[in-house]
């Protein structure tokens, strides 16, 4: 389930950027922009185990990291496209506030769901 949201963070990441770039390549524009991000994201989940700890900070840490450094190298050295720090801070901005925005509001969600059922 948590590689799940990760991928749709991704997705809603390209999503956005596309809209508001006014681009419109139809699903082969999509794809050339996603792809090196979800290669990045199946990477770092396998690199950091993820799958054992979703929840884990430090993993999430690695995540994060592996994802905007993999994807923008696929990104520039695969498809050609040239470095552009604005959309690398972005990039890193908007993927780390999700990857661990969720996580955190899952983590919030639960505990006041344990703390109803147990009446305190």
């Amino acid at each position: 389930m948590a590689f799940l949201v990760d991928l749709l963070v991704v997705v809603v990441f390209v999503l956005i950027g596309r809209r508001t770039h006014h681009e419109d390549a139809g699903a082969v524009g999509f794809l050339r922009v996603v792809w090196p991000f979800v290669v990045a994201l199946v990477a770092g989940w396998a690199l950091t185990r993820l799958d054992r700890a979703p929840l884990a900070w430090a993993k999430v840490a690695g995540l994060w990291a592996i994802t905007v450094v993999l994807g923008m190298v696929l990104r520039v050295v695969v498809e050609g496209h040239d470095f552009v720090a604005a959309f690398t801070i972005v990039a890193t901005v908007f993927l780390g506030m999700c990857f661990f925005g969720w996580r955190l509001v899952y983590v919030a969600a639960t505990r006041r769901r344990s703390a109803a059922s147990t009446g305190t």
